[in-house]
C-alpha cells in the first residue's frame, strides 16, 4: 500500500471512528445533566443500572472485537463466503448473550439492582429503569456487529451518521420526557428509558439499512464445519481481560472514593476530558485492528509490520499534542465547574498528571486494541493487561493511597504508571512479530 493511499485509508477509518465516540461522550454528558435534575434517587438509579448495562457492553464489545479480526482478515483473504459466515456466527453469539441480559434485566430488575444497594426506594426505582433499558440489548448487539463490518468494508463513516441521528432523537426525547415538553408527560426516569429505548431502535434500523445496501454478496455460506476452536481462543481470553479490566477500575475508584469527597469529586469533573481525549484517538485503534488485519489475512507480514509502526506513529504525535492541549488548558476548563476552590485546584492536578500519562494511554490502545488483536492471538493482550492492572497498577495504587498517603493527583499518576509497564511489554511483544497471524478458513 502507497504511503498516501495507507494515509488515506486510516483517515478515512479514524476520522468517523474518533467522531462518533467523541459524540457519544458528549450527549452522555448531556444525558447526565437532564436526569441530575431530578434528584438523588434518580441519578443513582440510572448510575446504577449503567453499572449492569456496563457488563453487558463488555461482553459484547469482546465479541465485537473477535468479529472485527475475523472479517478483517477475510476480507483481506478476498473470501466474501468465509465473511459471511464469520459474521453470521458473530452476529447469532452476540442476540443469544443479548437475549440472556435482556431476559435478567426485564424478569428480575429489582433484585439486580438490590445487589448493588440496600436502599429499597433506589432499587426499585433503578428497577423500572432497567426494565425498559434491557430492550436496547438486542438492538444493541445487531449495532455493534453490523458497525464492524462497515468499518471493514472502509464504510466508517455510515456508522457515525446513524450514531449521530440516534444520539439527536436520545436527546430530543430525553428532554420531552423526562420533563414533559412539548404536550409529553413528565414520565422522569421512565422517560430517560423509553428515550434510550427508543433511540436504539431507530440507530439499528438506520444500521440495517446501511447494511442491506453496502453488504458484500456470496453465492453461499461454506459448507464445511465452522472453526470454533479457533473462534473460542480469541474470544475467550478477550472476555477474561475485559472483565479484569472493569474489575480493576472499580478497584481504582473505590482506592479515590476512599480519599474523600473532594478527591472523588475532583476525579469525576475530570471524566469528560478523560473521555473526549482517548475518543478523539481511539479510531486509530480501529484502523489498525482493520488494516493490519487485512494485511495479515493477505499474507504480507512485512506489510503488516510496517504500518503498524506507522499507526503507532500518528497516534504518539497526536497524543503529545493533545496532552500539550490539556496541560495549558486546565486552568481554563476548571473555571466552567462551580465547586469550591481545593477542589478546582485538584481537578487541575489530576488533569496534568492525565496529561503526562495520555501518549501511554493512547500507544496502549492502538497496540493492545489494534495491532496485537489482528492476528487472533488473543491470549497475549489477555496476560499483559492482567500484568499491568493486577500486578503493578491496583498493588501500586494501594500503596500510594494507604501507605503512603499522598493526594490523589500522586495516587492517579502513580497507579497510571500500569500503562508504561504494558506499553513496554507489548513493544517487546510487537517486535518479537509472533503475535502475526493468518486466521485459517
Amino acid at each position: 500500500m502507497e504511503k498516501q493511499s495507507f494515509f488515506r485509508s486510516v483517515c478515512a477509518l479514524a476520522i468517523p471512528v474518533a467522531l462518533q465516540s467523541m459524540l457519544q461522550a458528549s450527549f452522555g454528558v448531556v444525558d447526565q445533566v437532564m436526569i441530575g435534575q431530578l434528584g438523588a434517587v434518580e441519578v443513582a438509579a440510572v448510575g446504577l443500572a449503567g453499572k449492569f448495562t456496563g457488563i453487558f457492553n463488555v461482553v459484547i464489545s469482546a465479541v465485537g472485537a473477535v468479529a472485527g479480526i475475523m472479517l478483517s482478515q477475510y476480507i483481506g483473504q478476498k473470501n466474501a463466503a468465509e465473511t459471511r459466515r464469520s459474521l453470521a456466527v458473530n452476529l447469532r453469539v452476540c442476540l443469544i448473550l443479548a437475549a440472556l441480559f435482556m431476559l435478567a434485566g426485564v424478569a428480575v430488575p429489582e433484585r439486580i439492582m438490590g445487589l448493588y444497594i440496600s436502599d429499597r426506594a433506589t432499587a426499585e426505582t433503578a428497577g423500572r429503569y432497567l426494565a425498559i433499558v434491557s430492550g436496547t440489548f438486542l438492538p444493541a448487539a445487531g449495532i455493534g456487529i453490523l458497525s464492524t463490518h462497515l468499518r471493514c468494508i472502509e464504510k466508517a463513516s455510515l456508522p457515525l451518521y446513524a450514531g449521530l441521528a440516534s444520539a439527536a432523537v436520545n436527546t430530543g426525547l430525553n428532554w420531552m420526557l423526562i420533563f414533559g415538553k412539548l404536550g409529553a408527560p413528565a414520565l422522569g426516569v421512565t422517560g430517560a428509558a423509553l428515550a434510550t429505548l427508543t433511540s436504539q431502535l431507530v440507530y439499528f434500523l438506520v444500521i440495517l439499512g446501511m447494511y442491506a445496501k453496502y453488504r458484500e454478496r456470496a453465492e453461499s455460506v461454506p459448507a464445511g464445519p465452522f472453526a470454533w476452536g479457533q473462534y473460542l481462543s480469541m474470544l475467550l481470553p478477550l472476555l477474561v481481560s475485559e472483565s479484569m479490566w472493569v474489575l480493576g477500575e472499580n478497584v481504582y475508584a473505590g482506592i479515590y472514593g476512599h480519599l474523600g469527597t473532594d478527591a472523588t469529586a475532583a476525579m469525576t469533573l475530570t471524566n469528560p476530558v478523560q473521555s473526549l481525549a482517548i475518543g478523539a484517538l481511539c479510531g486509530l485503534s480501529q484502523a489498525a485492528a482493520i488494516l493490519i488485519g487485512k494485511c495479515l489475512g493477505d499474507g504480507d507480514v512485512d506489510a503488516a509490520y510496517r504500518e503498524a509502526r506507522k499507526l503507532l506513529f500518528y497516534g504518539w504525535v497526536g497524543s503529545m499534542v493533545l496532552s500539550a492541549v490539556i496541560a495549558c488548558t486546565g486552568h481554563w476548563y476548571v473555571r466552567i465547574f462551580n465547586v469550591e476552590e481545593p477542589i478546582r485546584e485538584l481537578t487541575r492536578q489530576i488533569l496534568t498528571a492525565y496529561a503526562v500519562v495520555l501518549p501511554f494511554k493512547v500507544l496502549n490502545m492502538i497496540v493492545g486494541s489494534g495491532i496485537l488483536r489482528s492476528g487472533g492471538k488473543t491470549k497475549y493482550v489477555m496476560v499483559i493487561d492482567l500484568v499491568g492492572t493486577w500486578v503493578f497498577g491496583v498493588p501500586m495504587g494501594l500503596f500510594a493511597a494507604f501507605v503512603c498517603h499522598w493526594t490523589i493527583p500522586w495516587v492517579y499518576l502513580t497507579l497510571s504508571l500500569e500503562e508504561c509497564v504494558r506499553l513496554a511489554i507489548s513493544l517487546v511483544v510487537f517486535e518479537r512479530r509472533g503475535w502475526m497471524n493468518q486466521l485459517k478458513a
